[in-house]
């Protein structure tokens, strides 16, 4: 399969891009594989746009960039093992219709889900629900294409390679597929409601552990929740305020039948989880250990209210329990994630150099795909495996053909 000419390439809200030399948009496993291989005899880096919702610089190069938009649907559904098979290129909302038709549903999902699957799972993108785990965490196996062409097949007979392998950012090889496992198809009910901010941090323990699901944005003013399509939930609030305000969400399964009024829905899984963003922001957001939840939020609330004043996107919340895998932010660690966004028109690098110096107080640890302010050292510091993940993407990909300079510095 012949190389095209590349050009400019663009993230989703254009904060990112690159200029590469060549582009390809493989449709099979096959002609992966010979791309990347005839890619190392040329010496070029390969990197893989997915569906550019990255705000970091994890797709940029100037080697070959890959679309794997004509690799994708779900191959192979088992469900007395509960478990698919999705090519690398599938996007999210496509999994949901599939596994509707089939009786099933994704463990958990996030609030965006146009993304491949490739990119969403293996940059750490999670839902929330304090007992269910990063998407990552249902990776039961994948086949990865290596820079020589072969094929590494990791079906979960050895933990540790998948643990590696299940947030790697593509920098172990280009993912052609994933087995992840499901669960029966569920409903969720879900119901919207607005509380003010210490009524929110006074029933933070008790919706957590009571419910699925919960999470909320805080809202400094009124225009923020415009910035994030949130609907206007005054007649369902516990608060006469419009400002400093939490915009609540709690979802259950249940065994109800589908329903839907303006702040109440009930409906198959994957089409409850999705909400609409328009991209007009650039978010950062961190994996805080749960028990510091509320006071790191606290301390980033009182920065925007007091300091930065101008930044008035939503702060949203999350819960996400700990995993196993090697650079998950949520490795071994039940957390919390916090995230703020930066608007189009405004300086923000003071803000979210702000947010990152609160939250790395806490040890926390970025979403790959958010931006964020770590290093080398910090790498080191906060991923107990982070030596041994390095070790191994060397061991995989020695030139180095999946990294580029951002990649480098934080995994190579």
């Amino acid at each position: 399969m012949a190389f095209e000419k590349g050009g400019v390439w663009r993230n989703w809200v254009g904060n990112q891009y690159c200029v590469s030399q060549y582009k390809a948009s493989p449709g099979t496993e096959a002609e992966l594989a010979e791309l990347v291989a005839e890619a190392d005899k040329r010496d070029l880096g390969v990197r893989v746009s997915g569906s550019g919702h990255s705000f970091t610089p994890v797709v940029g190069t100037s080697g070959l960039l890959l679309s794997l938009a004509d690799l994708r649907g779900v191959q192979k559904v088992d469900k007395t093992l509960k478990q698919i098979t999705v090519a690398g290129g599938t996007r999210i909302n496509e999994v949901g219709k599939t596994l509707k038709q089939h009786g099933l549903s994704l463990i958990n999902q996030g609030d965006i889900d146009s993304q491949a699957v490739a990119g969403a799972f293996t940059t750490g993108t999670h839902g929330t629900g304090i007992k269910l785990g990063n998407m990552a965490s249902s990776i039961a196996g994948m086949r990865i294409v290596k820079a020589n062409g072969e094929i590494l097949d990791i079906d979960g007979s050895d933990e540790e390679l998948l643990h590696a392998a299940q947030v790697s950012v593509g920098t172990l090889g280009i993912i052609s597929s994933m087995t992840l496992n499901v669960m029966d198809a569920y409903n969720l009910h879900e119901r919207l409601w607005r509380d003010d901010f210490e009524t929110c941090m006074e029933r933070h323990d008790e919706l957590a552990e009571n419910h699925r699901h919960f999470g909320f944005f805080w809202c400094p003013t009124p225009e923020s929740r415009h910035l994030y399509c949130l609907p206007d939930t005054s007649a369902v609030s516990s608060t006469n305020k419009s400002a400093d305000v939490c915009e609540m969400k709690v979802m259950d399964i249940t065994d109800a039948a589908p329903m839907e009024s303006e702040f109440e829905k009930i409906a198959y899984s994957s089409e409850v989880y999705p909400i609409e963003y328009v991209p007009n922001f650039v978010e950062l957001e961190y994996a805080v250990p749960v028990e510091h939840g509320k006071a790191a939020v606290r301390a980033v609330r009182d920065l925007m209210l007091n300091k930065h004043t101008n930044c008035i996107y939503p702060i949203e919340y999350r819960f996400t329990a700990g995993d196993p895998a090697w650079m998950s932010p949520f490795h071994h660690q039940d957390s919390i994630t916090l995230s703020v966004s930066g608007g189009p028109g405004i300086d923000y690098w003071a803000f979210l150099k702000d947010v990152d110096q609160i939250l790395r107080g806490y040890d926390s640890r970025p979403h790959w795909g958010k931006m964020h302010f770590l290093d080398t050292d910090d790498v080191t510091h906060l991923y107990p495996r982070a030596g041994d993940f390095r070790a191994l993407r060397r061991e995989l990909d020695p030139k180095g053909r999946f990294l580029n300079d951002h990649l480098k510095m934080l995994l190579g």
